[in-house]
């Protein structure tokens, strides 16, 4: 084979300095017919045969064939690659070739088979204002110092690329909508159509063909803001290419370096900027930024209605033995005296409310997951007035006794220490019963303000709450001299003398 320099030297030595072909022969070692084709014209090197012999092959060709047609009727994750073409014809046929022999031929085989198509893509040109896509993605941030899991919601115009992102701590029908909801808002419009895979959330059953049979609360929902809902095929995301190129960009972007937050609003007030800024990004093959694109496509987009869909589901549950209401694979607690009862629940993204014959009886802030407590504390006292013994052990009182004042610790030592284990408790238990009627810091300030004082009963406390709410009519008269606050251990001591 003539390289580049010998091609040179041919041709000058030929031309300029007037040297036969017998000569240039003897001087190069190429035939003559070599370095008469050259002269002629470009050398083009070789000519590859047209019917690439295959020696070691010979005895194989038909058994691949066979194994790639075959291959057509199963599963997609379950035919056979290069390798393990190469694999079965040394382990079964004794095949003593070389694996690239192999791979060569199957990729070109694969291309003469019936039915195969490549990896191709067709350049599209979106209609102006009609149509978003829709997805979710999973990242990790830290919140409160918690490394957590979490979803984020995106939606992407196909025209103009102006995209919204979201996150949640889940991905149920309550997150969807209200992702949809602040999408809305954010692009001041709705997209005539919107194109989604196939999520359980939005989609019951997926039909022949296009068909789908969608979830009864995704309808209302679709149907509540005028828009088309579109699905792709089973197992084909790239129909929605774009959104689901704006999931790894936002992953990559807007989650690296892992956020550190004390909340998910304050997460969804950051990656809220970061989608406002993209409006300044001109997208590879066009000429204006996204937000230009936008403002001339907002005008196509349907408009919001007055208020937006309200997000509630309404379902009916009952009371379990230990006071609680499952919901979603979670249990939320209820006063004691609802145990055995039906009841009516309303759930929000945020919020679980429980209704007992139409009156509210307990709401608390939703949790996701499986198997977890939501107690309140306040829904037991009663309970554990009467069974003084199981406060120690009890669930709602040992997860709250984690976060209360040391004084509360300290007050019911002395309670117990006073008056016995059983009537010490009952008795701190009245007080704790307090909360329903004070707030917080009154509480713990009483609380606290009674242990110093000495006192060792719940009268002690009643009367702190009591004198500090009507402070106002107990003020000293003018010109009489205030009186001191009474030492409480001897209010303690004239009560239990009676």
């Amino acid at each position: 084979m003539l390289t580049v320099s010998q091609q040179d030297f041919i041709r000058t030595a030929h031309r300029v300095y007037g040297k036969s072909i017998r000569q240039l022969k003897k001087e190069t070692g190429h035939s003559r017919n070599t370095i008469k084709r050259m002269l002629k014209g470009e050398y083009q090197r070789y000519k590859p045969r047209e019917n690439q012999v295959c020696p070691v092959l010979g005895d194989h060709l038909e058994t691949i064939e066979k194994w790639l047609k075959d291959d057509l009727k199963n599963p997609k994750k379950q035919r056979h690659t290069a390798r393990r073409v190469y694999n079965r014809l040394v382990i079964e046929h004794g095949f003593t070739g070389a694996e690239s022999t192999v791979r060569a031929h199957v990729r070109k085989a694969r291309m003469n088979i019936s039915g195969y198509e490549g990896k191709a893509f067709i350049p599209l040109c979106p209609k102006i204002g009609q149509e978003a896509e829709i997805d979710w993605g999973t990242a990790s941030a830290v919140i409160r110092g918690n490394l957590t899991r979490i979803k984020f919601f995106c939606m992407r115009s196909k025209y103009s690329g102006k995209h919204f992102v979201r996150c949640y701590p889940c991905e149920r029908q309550e997150a969807l909508f209200d992702a949809h909801i602040h999408a809305f808002e954010f692009f001041r419009g709705i997209f005539p159509v919107l194109i989604y895979d196939n999520m359980t959330t939005a989609v019951r059953k997926v039909m022949l063909g296009k068909d789908r049979q969608l979830q009864e609360s995704f309808a209302k929902f679709k149907a509540y803001y005028n828009f088309e809902a579109r699905f792709c095929n089973v197992g084909q995301g790239h129909e929605k290419g774009g959104v689901e190129g704006l999931v790894g960009f936002s992953r990559r972007n807007y989650m690296v370096p892992i956020p550190h937050v004390e909340s998910m609003a304050e997460l969804n007030e950051k990656v809220l900027q970061e989608c406002v800024n993209y409006g300044s990004h001109i997208i590879s093959g066009k000429e204006r930024s996204v937000i230009e694109d936008f403002e001339n496509e907002k005008e196509f987009l349907i408009a919001l209605p007055s208020h937006p869909y309200s997000n509630i589901r309404n379902f009916d549950g009952k009371v379990d033995k230990y006071a609680t209401v499952i919901v979603d694979k979670n249990r939320y607690s209820v006063p004691t005296r609802c145990a055995g009862v039906k009841v009516s629940i309303v759930l929000s993204l945020e919020r679980v409310k429980i209704y007992c014959f139409k009156n509210p009886v307990a709401s608390h802030i939703r949790v996701f997951g499986c198997n977890k407590w939501q107690l309140d504390p306040f829904h037991y006292l009663e309970l554990i007035h009467k069974r003084p013994l199981s406060f120690g052990s009890a669930r709602p009182i040992k997860e709250w006794r984690e976060k209360w004042p040391e004084s509360h610790e300290s007050l019911l030592k002395r309670f117990c220490m006073k008056q016995g284990q059983n009537r010490g408790i009952k008795d701190f238990v009245s007080v704790l019963m307090m909360y329903q009627d004070y707030t917080a810091p009154e509480m713990e300030a009483a609380i606290g303000q009674a242990f110093e004082s000495g006192a060792s009963t719940g009268h002690g406390v009643k009367h702190i709450l009591f004198s500090a709410k009507h402070e106002e009519h107990f003020a000293p008269l003018e010109g009489w001299p205030s009186v001191s606050q009474s030492d409480l251990s001897n209010y303690d001591r004239l009560g239990g003398a009676r």
